[in-house]
Protein backbone atom coordinates (compact mmCIF):
# COMPACT_ATOMS: atom_id res chain seq x y z
CA UNK A 1 0.00 0.00 0.00
CA UNK A 2 1.20 3.63 -0.37
CA UNK A 3 2.20 5.69 2.17
CA UNK A 4 -0.02 8.49 2.57
CA UNK A 5 2.21 11.14 3.87
CA UNK A 6 4.31 10.23 0.50
CA UNK A 7 5.08 13.17 -1.59
CA UNK A 8 4.87 12.50 -5.62
CA UNK A 9 6.48 15.07 -7.86
CA UNK A 10 4.61 15.18 -11.13
CA UNK A 11 5.76 16.78 -14.35
CA UNK A 12 3.24 19.21 -15.82
CA UNK A 13 4.15 19.38 -19.36
CA UNK A 14 2.77 22.14 -21.85
CA UNK A 15 -0.82 20.31 -22.04
CA UNK A 16 -2.27 22.86 -25.05
CA UNK A 17 1.23 22.92 -27.04
CA UNK A 18 1.37 18.67 -26.82
CA UNK A 19 -2.62 18.67 -27.59
CA UNK A 20 -2.28 21.02 -30.71
CA UNK A 21 1.07 18.45 -31.80
CA UNK A 22 -0.72 15.50 -31.73
CA UNK A 23 -3.96 16.97 -33.64
CA UNK A 24 -1.65 18.19 -36.15
CA UNK A 25 0.14 14.58 -36.65
CA UNK A 26 -3.32 13.27 -36.66
CA UNK A 27 -4.69 15.27 -39.09
CA UNK A 28 -1.68 14.69 -41.24
CA UNK A 29 -2.08 10.79 -41.03
CA UNK A 30 -5.66 11.30 -42.17
CA UNK A 31 -5.16 13.23 -44.77
CA UNK A 32 -2.52 11.08 -46.09
CA UNK A 33 -4.62 8.10 -45.53
CA UNK A 34 -7.59 9.84 -47.55
CA UNK A 35 -5.04 10.49 -50.35
CA UNK A 36 -4.34 7.17 -50.97
CA UNK A 37 -7.64 5.93 -50.49
CA UNK A 38 -8.57 8.54 -53.33
CA UNK A 39 -6.05 7.36 -55.66
CA UNK A 40 -7.33 3.84 -55.67
CA UNK A 41 -10.89 4.75 -56.23
CA UNK A 42 -9.64 7.11 -59.30
CA UNK A 43 -8.00 4.15 -60.74
CA UNK A 44 -11.07 1.71 -59.97
CA UNK A 45 -12.96 4.47 -61.96
CA UNK A 46 -10.94 4.25 -64.62
CA UNK A 47 -10.77 0.81 -64.65
CA UNK A 48 -14.74 0.28 -64.24
CA UNK A 49 -15.15 2.73 -67.51
CA UNK A 50 -13.02 0.87 -69.74
CA UNK A 51 -14.94 -2.46 -68.73
CA UNK A 52 -17.93 -0.43 -68.95
CA UNK A 53 -17.84 0.36 -72.34
CA UNK A 54 -16.74 -2.84 -73.41
CA UNK A 55 -19.68 -4.41 -71.39
CA UNK A 56 -21.99 -1.76 -73.49
CA UNK A 57 -21.12 -2.66 -76.83
CA UNK A 58 -21.11 -6.44 -76.22
CA UNK A 59 -24.86 -6.26 -74.73
CA UNK A 60 -26.38 -4.91 -78.06
CA UNK A 61 -26.37 -8.28 -80.13
CA UNK A 62 -27.14 -9.97 -76.36
CA UNK A 63 -30.18 -8.98 -76.03
CA UNK A 64 -31.36 -10.36 -78.97
CA UNK A 65 -30.44 -13.83 -77.46
CA UNK A 66 -33.18 -12.88 -74.75
CA UNK A 67 -35.54 -11.33 -76.83
CA UNK A 68 -35.59 -14.56 -79.28
CA UNK A 69 -35.58 -17.41 -76.58
CA UNK A 70 -39.01 -16.03 -75.22
CA UNK A 71 -40.51 -15.96 -78.61
CA UNK A 72 -42.24 -19.91 -78.18
CA UNK A 73 -42.98 -19.48 -74.62
CA UNK A 74 -45.43 -15.78 -75.84
CA UNK A 75 -46.32 -17.30 -79.40
CA UNK A 76 -47.53 -20.48 -77.56
CA UNK A 77 -48.93 -19.21 -74.51
CA UNK A 78 -47.20 -21.05 -71.91
CA UNK A 79 -48.00 -21.18 -68.57
CA UNK A 80 -47.64 -23.49 -65.91
CA UNK A 81 -50.49 -25.25 -64.56
CA UNK A 82 -51.96 -24.32 -60.90
CA UNK A 83 -51.07 -27.59 -59.35
CA UNK A 84 -47.57 -27.69 -60.18
CA UNK A 85 -45.88 -26.88 -56.95
CA UNK A 86 -42.19 -26.14 -57.88
CA UNK A 87 -40.62 -23.19 -58.34
CA UNK A 88 -36.85 -22.33 -58.86
CA UNK A 89 -35.77 -18.70 -59.27
CA UNK A 90 -32.08 -18.13 -60.49
CA UNK A 91 -30.13 -14.50 -59.08
CA UNK A 92 -27.78 -13.04 -61.37
CA UNK A 93 -25.10 -11.18 -59.33
CA UNK A 94 -21.44 -11.52 -59.10
CA UNK A 95 -18.71 -11.63 -56.69
CA UNK A 96 -17.22 -8.64 -56.44
CA UNK A 97 -18.72 -5.50 -54.58
CA UNK A 98 -18.33 -1.92 -54.47
CA UNK A 99 -20.65 -0.85 -56.93
CA UNK A 100 -23.67 0.51 -54.92
CA UNK A 101 -26.92 -1.50 -54.30
CA UNK A 102 -26.27 -3.88 -57.32
CA UNK A 103 -26.64 -7.35 -55.43
CA UNK A 104 -28.38 -5.57 -52.38
CA UNK A 105 -31.56 -5.25 -54.82
CA UNK A 106 -31.35 -9.19 -56.09
CA UNK A 107 -31.05 -10.26 -52.75
CA UNK A 108 -34.32 -8.27 -51.82
CA UNK A 109 -36.61 -9.50 -54.74
CA UNK A 110 -35.29 -13.05 -53.94
CA UNK A 111 -36.74 -12.83 -50.96
CA UNK A 112 -39.65 -11.16 -51.50
CA UNK A 113 -40.55 -14.08 -53.94
CA UNK A 114 -39.62 -16.19 -51.97
CA UNK A 115 -41.47 -15.07 -48.96
CA UNK A 116 -45.06 -14.68 -51.32
CA UNK A 117 -44.61 -18.02 -53.27
CA UNK A 118 -43.67 -20.28 -49.60
CA UNK A 119 -47.31 -18.60 -48.44
CA UNK A 120 -48.81 -19.71 -51.61
CA UNK A 121 -47.84 -23.07 -50.81
CA UNK A 122 -44.93 -23.55 -53.61
CA UNK A 123 -41.48 -25.44 -52.83
CA UNK A 124 -38.75 -23.14 -53.62
CA UNK A 125 -35.02 -23.80 -54.28
CA UNK A 126 -32.53 -20.74 -54.96
CA UNK A 127 -29.56 -20.89 -57.75
CA UNK A 128 -27.16 -18.53 -56.86
CA UNK A 129 -24.97 -17.01 -59.77
CA UNK A 130 -22.39 -14.70 -57.92
CA UNK A 131 -21.17 -15.09 -54.38
CA UNK A 132 -22.74 -11.87 -53.38
CA UNK A 133 -25.76 -13.58 -53.32
CA UNK A 134 -24.95 -16.35 -51.53
CA UNK A 135 -23.52 -14.09 -48.97
CA UNK A 136 -26.07 -11.58 -48.48
CA UNK A 137 -28.55 -14.95 -48.20
CA UNK A 138 -26.97 -17.65 -46.48
CA UNK A 139 -27.83 -16.19 -43.15
CA UNK A 140 -31.49 -16.18 -43.49
CA UNK A 141 -32.63 -18.52 -46.41
CA UNK A 142 -29.74 -21.20 -46.27
CA UNK A 143 -32.20 -23.89 -46.34
CA UNK A 144 -33.27 -22.55 -49.89
CA UNK A 145 -30.41 -23.11 -51.76
CA UNK A 146 -30.08 -25.44 -54.51
CA UNK A 147 -26.59 -24.94 -55.84
CA UNK A 148 -24.26 -21.44 -56.27
CA UNK A 149 -21.82 -20.12 -58.58
CA UNK A 150 -18.67 -18.49 -58.01
CA UNK A 151 -15.76 -16.71 -60.36
CA UNK A 152 -18.36 -14.69 -61.94
CA UNK A 153 -17.68 -11.21 -62.57
CA UNK A 154 -14.12 -11.10 -62.89
CA UNK A 155 -13.98 -11.95 -66.66
CA UNK A 156 -16.68 -10.72 -69.06
CA UNK A 157 -19.34 -13.36 -69.65
CA UNK A 158 -19.59 -15.99 -72.47
CA UNK A 159 -22.51 -17.77 -73.60
CA UNK A 160 -19.75 -20.87 -72.98
CA UNK A 161 -20.59 -19.51 -68.91
CA UNK A 162 -24.15 -19.23 -69.66
CA UNK A 163 -24.02 -22.65 -70.91
CA UNK A 164 -22.10 -24.32 -67.96
CA UNK A 165 -24.64 -22.96 -65.59
CA UNK A 166 -27.62 -24.64 -67.64
CA UNK A 167 -25.72 -27.82 -67.91
CA UNK A 168 -25.12 -28.00 -64.26
CA UNK A 169 -28.95 -26.91 -63.40
CA UNK A 170 -30.03 -29.75 -65.67
CA UNK A 171 -27.86 -32.42 -64.50
CA UNK A 172 -28.57 -31.48 -60.73
CA UNK A 173 -31.56 -33.95 -60.85
CA UNK A 174 -34.24 -30.69 -59.51
CA UNK A 175 -37.09 -31.09 -61.48
CA UNK A 176 -39.06 -27.91 -61.37
CA UNK A 177 -42.12 -26.86 -63.05
CA UNK A 178 -41.55 -23.19 -63.97
CA UNK A 179 -39.44 -20.42 -62.18
CA UNK A 180 -37.69 -17.18 -62.94
CA UNK A 181 -34.45 -15.64 -63.92
CA UNK A 182 -34.07 -12.69 -61.95
CA UNK A 183 -31.36 -10.05 -62.83
CA UNK A 184 -30.51 -6.37 -63.30
CA UNK A 185 -31.42 -4.77 -66.24
CA UNK A 186 -29.34 -1.67 -67.75
CA UNK A 187 -30.90 1.33 -68.72
CA UNK A 188 -28.47 3.93 -68.67
CA UNK A 189 -24.98 4.82 -67.15
CA UNK A 190 -26.98 6.37 -63.97
CA UNK A 191 -30.00 3.62 -63.70
CA UNK A 192 -30.84 0.03 -63.53
CA UNK A 193 -34.07 -1.67 -62.99
CA UNK A 194 -34.37 -5.34 -61.13
CA UNK A 195 -36.37 -6.97 -63.93
CA UNK A 196 -37.31 -11.13 -64.60
CA UNK A 197 -37.38 -13.51 -67.34
CA UNK A 198 -39.65 -16.82 -67.07
CA UNK A 199 -38.11 -20.22 -67.76
CA UNK A 200 -40.16 -23.37 -67.86
CA UNK A 201 -39.27 -27.48 -67.34
CA UNK A 202 -39.34 -29.74 -70.93
CA UNK A 203 -43.06 -30.83 -69.29
CA UNK A 204 -44.37 -27.84 -68.95
CA UNK A 205 -43.58 -26.54 -72.27
CA UNK A 206 -44.78 -30.17 -73.49
CA UNK A 207 -47.97 -29.97 -72.07
CA UNK A 208 -49.36 -26.69 -73.02
CA UNK A 209 -52.28 -26.75 -75.17
CA UNK A 210 -51.43 -24.04 -77.84
CA UNK A 211 -48.12 -26.08 -78.73
CA UNK A 212 -50.31 -28.03 -81.29
CA UNK A 213 -49.97 -24.83 -83.59
CA UNK A 214 -46.17 -26.37 -84.24
CA UNK A 215 -46.73 -29.34 -86.09
CA UNK A 216 -43.15 -30.50 -86.44
CA UNK A 217 -42.10 -29.98 -82.89
CA UNK A 218 -40.88 -33.68 -81.78
CA UNK A 219 -39.94 -34.45 -78.10
CA UNK A 220 -35.65 -34.32 -79.19
CA UNK A 221 -36.51 -30.93 -81.05
CA UNK A 222 -38.43 -29.88 -77.62
CA UNK A 223 -36.05 -30.57 -75.41
CA UNK A 224 -32.94 -29.06 -77.29
CA UNK A 225 -35.14 -25.82 -77.59
CA UNK A 226 -35.70 -25.72 -73.90
CA UNK A 227 -31.96 -26.42 -72.96
CA UNK A 228 -31.14 -23.73 -75.53
CA UNK A 229 -33.59 -20.99 -74.66
CA UNK A 230 -32.30 -21.59 -70.71
CA UNK A 231 -28.41 -21.10 -71.56
CA UNK A 232 -29.75 -17.85 -74.03
CA UNK A 233 -31.59 -16.38 -70.69
CA UNK A 234 -28.64 -17.22 -68.42
CA UNK A 235 -26.48 -15.47 -71.03
CA UNK A 236 -28.61 -12.28 -71.82
CA UNK A 237 -28.94 -12.20 -68.03
CA UNK A 238 -25.09 -12.22 -67.28
CA UNK A 239 -24.95 -9.39 -69.81
CA UNK A 240 -27.17 -7.37 -68.64
CA UNK A 241 -25.98 -7.46 -64.64
CA UNK A 242 -22.15 -7.09 -65.78
CA UNK A 243 -23.23 -3.83 -68.07
CA UNK A 244 -25.10 -2.61 -64.69
CA UNK A 245 -22.82 -3.44 -62.59
CA UNK A 246 -19.93 -2.09 -64.30
CA UNK A 247 -22.12 1.43 -64.64
CA UNK A 248 -22.85 1.22 -61.11
CA UNK A 249 -19.33 0.85 -59.90
CA UNK A 250 -18.18 3.52 -61.75
CA UNK A 251 -20.65 5.79 -60.60
CA UNK A 252 -19.84 4.68 -57.14
CA UNK A 253 -16.26 5.45 -57.44
CA UNK A 254 -16.73 8.53 -58.75
CA UNK A 255 -18.79 10.09 -55.86
CA UNK A 256 -15.99 8.51 -53.51
CA UNK A 257 -13.79 10.80 -55.65
CA UNK A 258 -15.36 13.65 -55.09
CA UNK A 259 -16.44 13.13 -51.40
CA UNK A 260 -12.61 12.07 -50.50
CA UNK A 261 -11.74 15.53 -52.26
CA UNK A 262 -14.27 17.49 -49.87
CA UNK A 263 -12.73 15.58 -46.89
CA UNK A 264 -9.29 16.45 -48.08
CA UNK A 265 -10.10 20.04 -48.53
CA UNK A 266 -11.64 20.16 -44.80
CA UNK A 267 -9.27 18.67 -43.36
CA UNK A 268 -6.85 21.02 -45.08
CA UNK A 269 -8.67 23.58 -43.63
CA UNK A 270 -8.53 22.57 -40.24
CA UNK A 271 -4.63 21.59 -40.29
CA UNK A 272 -4.07 25.50 -41.69
CA UNK A 273 -5.95 26.31 -38.92
CA UNK A 274 -4.44 24.38 -36.45
CA UNK A 275 -0.97 25.24 -37.12
CA UNK A 276 -1.69 28.74 -37.70
CA UNK A 277 -2.81 28.78 -33.79
CA UNK A 278 -0.05 26.97 -32.53
CA UNK A 279 2.60 29.30 -34.71
CA UNK A 280 0.54 31.95 -33.27
CA UNK A 281 0.99 30.83 -29.28
CA UNK A 282 4.76 30.06 -29.47
CA UNK A 283 4.83 33.50 -30.90
CA UNK A 284 2.65 34.74 -27.73
CA UNK A 285 4.81 32.73 -25.19
CA UNK A 286 8.21 34.03 -26.83
CA UNK A 287 7.07 37.72 -27.05
CA UNK A 288 5.55 37.16 -23.40
CA UNK A 289 9.55 35.93 -22.14
CA UNK A 290 10.90 38.56 -23.50
CA UNK A 291 8.83 40.87 -21.98
CA UNK A 292 9.33 39.42 -18.43
CA UNK A 293 12.93 39.80 -19.08
CA UNK A 294 13.27 42.92 -19.27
Amino acid sequence: MFARGAAVALYQPQWGQVRNMATLKDITRRLKSIKNIQKITKSMKMVSAAKYARAERELKPARVYGTGALALYEKAEIKAPEDKKKHLLIGVSSDRGLCGAIHTSIAKTLKNEITNLSNAGKEVMVVGVGDKIRGLLQRTHSNYFLMTFKEVGRRPPSFGDASIIALELLNSGYEFDEGSVIYNRFRSVISYKTDEKPIFSLETVAGSESLSIYDDIDADVLRNYQEFTLANILYYSLKESTTSEQSARMTAMDNASKNASEMIDKLTLTFNRTRQAVITKELIEIISGAAALD
